[in-house]
């Protein structure tokens, strides 16, 4: 088989990955693992608006954990839940077991919203939960008007030509916001700004 048939048999195993979670009833039927291992139905949030993220302790972005508890202390009482798992995909930037991730966190940040157990967030392995939050909200692109959007974009496109096309997660602290009906309303990707990810969940905490 060539490498060019591969590619294709590959795109088209992604394609049809990506539309049977895009059938599947809604968020709520999906069933995430705590820390513990244990099973945690997202009925469990249903009628919140959530924030769902993918996150990493020894990335540059990491400190948006300061900005994540901010907003999460400033929103939990008017329905917002943060939904946080750990990812070790880029750049191995998650290490060590959960016990360690969730101890780094709340001494260095104070958190306080529910973190679950490490995941894969692209490939074979990925959750069927970020697999379904890509069939909703694919890849919008790196703003161009800063620093930090262009330097993903740059390091992105020596890794693949093609990447911006394909709904992937490119790096920690993607970010999903679940309307309180259970709707993808929007993605945000690492380098967009933190006001923003606020202003919205300002407007979904409202509606």
């Amino acid at each position: 088989m060539t490498i060019h048939m591969k590619r294709l048999f590959l795109m088209l195993a992604v394609c049809l990955s990506l539309a049977a979670c895009s059938r599947q009833a809604d968020i709520y039927s999906f069933t995430v693992k705590d820390g513990e291992g244990k099973d945690v139905s997202l009925k469990t949030y249903k009628g919140k608006v959530l924030l769902i993220v993918n996150t990493a302790t020894r990335c540059g972005f990491t400190p948006q954990y300061e900005e994540l508890e901010a907003i999460y202390e400033k929103y939990h009482d008017r329905g917002l839940e943060i939904l946080d798992f750990p990812c070790n995909q880029f750049g191995q930037q998650a290490p060590g077991s959960y016990e360690e991730i969730h101890s780094f966190c709340t001494l260095n940040y104070n958190i306080k919203f529910p973190q679950f157990a490490k995941i894969d967030v692209n490939g074979d392995q990925a959750s069927p939960l970020f697999t379904y939050l890509k069939s909703k909200q694919g890849f919008g692109g790196f703003s161009q008007n800063d620093p930090r959007g262009r330097a993903m974009h740059q390091m992105l496109l020596r890794q693949d030509a093609d990447y911006q096309s394909k709904p992937d997660i490119k790096w920690n602290f993607t970010k999903f916001i679940v309307d309180r009906k259970g709707n993808v309303a929007r993605r945000f990707e690492p380098t967009d700004p933190m006001e923003d990810v606020d202003q919205a969940i300002a407007d979904y905490i409202g509606q």
